[in-house]
């Protein structure tokens, strides 16, 4: 199928990346701290780290981890923060020291916590207060011999950090007690490592930069193991796809997604450290009030995000006020874009809002809209630089033109495969490098991908195939909904039925109202049997809706 997507490629987009010439990410990394040494790389808070700085501090925490704790290339080092600017510094120390670094969903479970750790033989953790206590649950049955803990303001200096710090703990209650009679604060640690010897070490692009937990709504998380090679790869990948309207050394990023999440650990903190540019880091982005504040100060130039936020963001009428000329990039991914949302963006913003794809299984990229499109298409895009895309069915027959079949993707950023689990490895993994992501997809006679849905997700009504996608792209449209979510339910007479859950935009939106502007939109089978109203929809840290908690 490369030759149909190509004929469609964006202009002034090189169809193949460079991979003779990757280096391993601390080369990368090293290459910005030199070129964009007194830009502004990371802000948070009221404070802001330049690249010079970044570049001091991260190389204190390798030195920490090197020599005063002895640990050897390779270690796993897990990181359980949310946006705050010592995330980055952890970061780049630990990959600057040659080890793993290993990222943890701050609101895990004890259970989850325990299982991710164990799983990862995670020797060391820098954990945030908040989630120290979640932690002293589960340590003595993990392998973690350091525990450095840091408070949220640990790094905004003098009073304000203090401040902060007081007003968390005391005042908002947000720090439950804990004990871990051994831990050191991770300003400690960095005090250390600046009078610690640090040796550059010999990365490999085979070594693993990274074990990436997926989400494990689909049963127990998953190690996916990200070498060098791979997310070197899909930082050149993004790069050469982003250089049409993106500008070294001058985008400001604004980043509320986590950073331990793949979209956003890829897309803003890699790519855009890599181009000079600064990311304003969103600690808790669901406060938006707060989050629009925030905003306002900034001349920001790119945003990522997942549906749900974009949505949010639209439904605040001061953030649809906000001054959007520096504005060049909306960028959504982790779930579908719904083109009411998109339509509406593009309304408020005059910024389309572009629909990317990928998997933690894929570093994440692997196929975007051209940063030239204008309007939403329901498409997800074309192959990125260096990848390849194949429609498979249940047999792994490439499918015609138009048909449905599984999405399969080959490329330098599929991960090497799960750790400790060559089962699971082999049935998404093929011999000869095919990934096969359990979306289903079909390609136009352009190249342009479309995700009907999930393979599980499918409801299947009196023999017919429905995709949820489609169900609520329809339903979103409805000036009284605000939030849509459909799953298949058990049926006597057609095996499944469709439901929605539906969080209102309008109070007096009534079951009947939705019933009818169903049937005048969705074919007999396709319609919802049963609708539900909720005050919210579970969703995951990113904001992605958890069908498989609403099926439950």
């Amino acid at each position: 199928m490369e030759s149909i997507w190509l004929k469609s490629y964006p202009p002034n987009v090189p169809h193949q990346i460079d991979e003779a010439h990757l280096k391993p990410i601390p080369d990368i990394l090293e290459s910005a701290f030199d070129q964009y040494r007194n830009r502004p790389a990371y802000a948070n808070m009221g404070k802001t780290l330049t690249f010079d700085q970044l570049d001091k501090l991260s190389l204190q925490f390798a030195a920490y981890l090197q020599d005063v704790l002895g640990l050897k290339k390779g270690t796993p080092v897990a990181l359980m923060m949310p946006n705050i600017l010592q995330y980055p510094v952890a970061l780049f120390g630990i990959l600057r020291a040659g080890m793993t670094a290993v990222n943890v969903n701050p609101l895990y479970t004890p259970r989850e916590l325990e299982h991710q750790l164990t799983d990862a033989k995670a020797e060391v953790i820098v954990i945030l207060s908040n989630f120290a206590s979640t932690l002293q649950a589960v340590r003595q049955k993990t392998q973690v011999k350091h525990v450095l803990v840091t408070q949220l303001g640990d790094m905004l200096g003098f009073p304000k950090g203090h401040i902060v710090n007081f007003v968390v703990k005391h005042v908002k209650k947000m720090v439950p007690p804990w004990r871990i009679d051994d831990a050191i604060s991770f300003n400690t640690a960095l005090a250390k490592g600046a009078s610690a010897k640090y040796e550059k070490p010999n990365i490999q692009l085979e070594d693993i930069a990274f074990l990436q937990y997926t989400g494990g709504t689909t049963g127990v998380s998953k190690g996916a193991m990200l070498t060098h090679r791979n997310i070197s790869a899909n930082v050149a990948q993004a790069r050469s796809w982003i250089s049409v309207n993106m500008e070294a050394g001058q985008e400001v990023v604004i980043t509320p997604l986590p950073l331990y999440h793949i979209f956003s650990l890829t897309a803003n903190c890699l790519v855009f450290s890599s181009i000079g540019g600064l990311n304003v880091l969103i600690t808790n982005p669901r406060d938006i009030p707060a989050f629009v504040a925030e905003l306002k100060k900034w001349p920001f130039t790119a945003l990522t995000g997942v549906n749900t936020l974009f949505n949010a963001l639209l439904n605040n009428p001061e953030f649809c006020a906000l001054d959007f000329s520096s504005f060049k990039l909306a960028l959504g991914g982790g779930m579908a874009v719904q083109k009411a949302v998109a339509d509406k963006w593009k309304q408020v913003t005059k910024t389309p809002l572009v629909e990317a794809y990928g998997l933690t299984e894929t570093s994440p990229a692997a196929v975007m809209n051209p940063l030239t499109i204008q309007d939403y298409s329901g498409y997800i895009g074309l192959p990125i630089s260096s990848t390849e895309v194949s429609i498979r069915d249940e047999d792994f027959k490439e499918q015609p033109l138009g048909e449905r079949g599984e999405l399969c993707i080959r490329g330098p950023q599929v991960m090497k495969g799960y750790l400790n689990r060559p089962d699971e490895t082999a049935k998404v993994l093929t011999d000869d490098g095919w990934l096969k992501t359990g979306d289903i997809a079909i390609m136009n006679e352009d190249g342009y991908l479309k995700i009907v849905d999930r393979k599980k997700d499918m409801i299947l009504v009196s023999g017919f195939n429905v995709f949820p996608n489609e169900v609520e792209d329809v339903v979103a449209t409805h000036p009284g909904v605000l939030e849509v979510a459909a799953v298949g339910v058990p049926d006597e007479k057609s095996t499944e039925a469709v439901k929605i859950f539906v969080v209102r935009r309008d109070p007096n939106l009534k079951e009947d109202e939705l019933m009818a502007f169903c049937k005048e939109n969705l074919t007999g089978y396709k319609r919802p049997k049963h609708i539900e109203f909720r005050d919210d929809l579970p969703k995951t840290n990113v904001g992605k809706i958890l069908r498989r908690a609403l099926r439950e």
